[in-house]
């Protein structure tokens, strides 16, 4: 059944069309787990667990988890899920804030661009792979350079020198044969730098290209599509990890790498570094205030379990990250037993660990091939299931801000977004590539990030108010959130962030790769990017403000009111399934109509005893709620209800 409101003499809007959803819960948790468990849980976590303490870098890590990520993403699952809304037309809410949307589909747009040239890397790689022999094993490739040494050579020179240094097989094959990144001046002279662009690697830019065909075509049925291929691609990075770590376990030396990676060192606890690594690892490999859990979790049923969903989802995330330590640095131990050098000396972080240290390590094993073609395998998965998330961030975005317009025809949207962010990608194809990611990377997603999180948790938690944002979650799941999350939500996890945000400014340093300092354009341009995003949410909000009626306290007074379309959406489409609880976690919060004192068939939303229970969105309670006219939002009668 539905429901028209029309004005006399008002012609009627254009019906929207219907908004999908998530096929089964399943589709959901996968797509979830995929976007949250990514390439930083392989590459950095155990990076920074062997530089922060070992195993005493997980306290930090769990206190982090506890009272910013956990409380904080499960903000951003409720708020998506109460609303149906992507990350812009969510800000419905509490317009003055919609510039938080726009911020995190810039952030997500930028990092979209060089994630997926990460994903063309392990496609070269796996590509690469499928041969008798690594072409990164040898000295004797027309790539290599003088300076190359083959990884024999060095066990026997560490034997002479513990001062030996080299540029293994694998470096060179990374930097001279992928990157191309030396470019060639004349008269024997070559320069790396952002600012030497050289030539356009044509290979790059094609495996770039079926990088953004394969997100395409993934995504082109939008999460119906795309909820089933999370069945492999969240799933088959664990079976990888499991493989490796048999494997690694049994080799001479994974013992002294694992023990290096997990031995505690209480005393790093004092370090404020310590701490800042933690908070930073947390918040970024939830993905909380990219946008990514307000879209995906926009496509729940109303009555799912989000809370619990947030907590499952956050545990995986972080025991993943802790279970990929041991995989990786049984490989290491080994590297540095063949190597006979200190397990410390082998140990990189980022590309340096994905592209030179781990392939080099995967040299020295038996059938390496087999290895190799796994191991990259793994990391095309763990990429392409974050980039899926960050695209459909923004292809939501904005679907649902022009739904009449772009809803029907999301594929060609979604097309058109691939082609540009291609282009974009394009840069990252040249001989000064590398530089160009490594900018984005450090710009694109740093403390702008942060930013965007601390505004949007005082915003819920502070304007549109603790009390009503809990009885939004209560509507849907049955219950409250208790006082830990209110605790966090409204002083904890923003004084953390705070924290974060202080400390990334006092510790500020330009980007450097390899030891190349940029250029000052090349900082001022990344400083713009970032601040590029963060402007959006001051701007946005002056011209909320400015389209407003009335005196300027009126006009600040209607920013900070949830406008009148803001409710759960989504029941427009329950009303037609209402007779059936199937999929739905909590029944007893949908009313039965056997149970209806009037004995009527209406759907739940017109149960006379339902009035009080939905308010903001029952049309014929428009008079018992304040703040659609207007009132404050601290008006007691509306308070009364919370």
């Amino acid at each position: 059944m539905e429901v028209e409101m029309k004005e006399k003499g008002r012609p009627a809007e254009p019906e929207e069309p219907e908004r999908e959803q998530w096929g089964a819960k399943m589709d959901f948790m996968l797509s979830m787990l995929g976007y949250c468990v990514g390439l930083g849980n392989v590459w950095r976590f155990p990076y920074l667990c062997y530089k922060n303490g070992g195993g005493a870098f997980l306290i930090p890590y769990l206190i982090m988890l506890t009272f910013a990520g956990l409380p904080l993403f499960f903000m951003e699952l409720a708020l998506g899920q109460y609303a149906s809304l992507g990350p812009v037309t969510i800000w419905r809410c509490l317009p003055l804030f919609k510039g938080i949307g726009f911020a995190m589909c810039i952030i997500s747009g930028l990092v979209c661009i060089y994630y997926n040239m990460i994903i063309a890397w392990s496609l070269y790689y796996m590509f690469a792979s499928f041969t008798s022999m690594l072409p990164w094993r040898t000295c004797d490739n027309w790539w290599n350079t003088p300076n190359c040494v083959e990884t024999s050579a060095v066990a026997n020179a560490t034997n002479k020198t513990d001062n030996y240094t080299r540029i293994s097989p694998s470096e060179e094959y990374f930097h001279e044969r992928v990157l191309k990144y030396s470019v060639d001046l004349g008269n024997n002279s070559t320069a790396r730098g952002i600012e030497h662009t050289g030539t356009m690697s044509w290979e790059l830019a094609l495996v770039l290209l079926l990088a953004w065909i394969i997100v395409f075509a993934c995504l082109c049925k939008g999460v119906k599509s795309s909820g089933k291929v999370v069945y492999f691609t969240a799933t088959f990075p664990y079976i990888v990890l499991i493989i490796l770590l048999i494997r690694g376990a049994i080799l001479p030396g994974a013992r002294e790498g694992i023990i290096f990676y997990i031995k505690p060192d209480f005393n790093r606890l004092r370090d404020s570094q310590v701490w800042y690594d933690a908070a930073s690892q947390i918040f970024y490999s939830l993905g909380v205030a990219f946008g990514g859990i307000l879209a995906m979790s926009s496509y729940n049923k109303f009555n799912n379990n989000c809370h619990r969903d947030a907590v499952l989802i956050a545990l995986a995330n972080c025991g993943t990250s802790v279970f990929a330590g041991f995989a990786i640095f049984s490989y290491i131990g080994y590297m540095a037993h063949e190597l006979k050098m200190p397990v410390g000396k082998v140990v990189a972080s980022g590309s340096g660990l994905a592209f030179i240290a781990y392939p080099e390590a995967l040299t020295l094993m038996p059938i390496s091939p087999l290895w190799s073609i796994l191991f990259f395998f793994m990391l095309l998965t763990l990429g392409l299931d974050s980039q899926f998330v960050m695209l459909e961030t923004i292809v939501t975005a904005l679907s649902d801000e022009f739904p009449t317009l772009l809803r029907q025809h999301k594929t060609w949207v979604l097309l058109a977004i691939c082609i540009c962010l291609y282009l974009l990608g394009l840069t990252q194809c040249t001989q000064a590539g590398i530089f160009w990611l490594e900018m984005m990377n450090w710009y694109s997603a740093g403390f702008c990030l942060i930013v965007t999180a601390l505004i949007m948790a005082i915003g819920i938690s502070w304007v549109y108010g603790i009390k009503r944002f809990s009885a939004d979650i209560k509507e849907m799941i049955g219950y409250e959130p208790n006082i830990y999350f209110k605790a966090c939500w409204m002083v904890i996890s923003p004084a953390l962030m705070l924290f974060i945000f202080i400390f990334s400014l006092v510790q500020y340093s330009p980007v450097v790769y390899n030891g190349i300092a940029y250029p000052d354009w090349a900082v001022t341009l990344g400083l713009l990017m970032a601040f590029f995003s963060i402007l959006m949410i001051p701007l946005v909000g002056i011209i909320v403000v400015a389209k407003n009626k009335g005196s300027f306290t009126e006009r600040f007074k209607k920013a900070i009111t949830p406008d009148e379309k803001w409710g759960p959406a989504i029941m427009s489409q329950e009303q037609k399934e209402w007779k059936s609880t199937e999929g739905i976690d909590n029944p007893a919060t949908i009313y039965d109509p056997g149970t209806m004192e009037n004995g009527t068939d209406q759907p739940p939303l017109y149960d006379p005893r339902s009035i009080n229970r939905y308010p903001l969105y029952d049309p014929r309670s428009l008079q018992q709620d304040p703040i659609r006219n207007g009132g404050s939002i601290n008006d007691t009668s509306y308070s009364s209800r919370l």
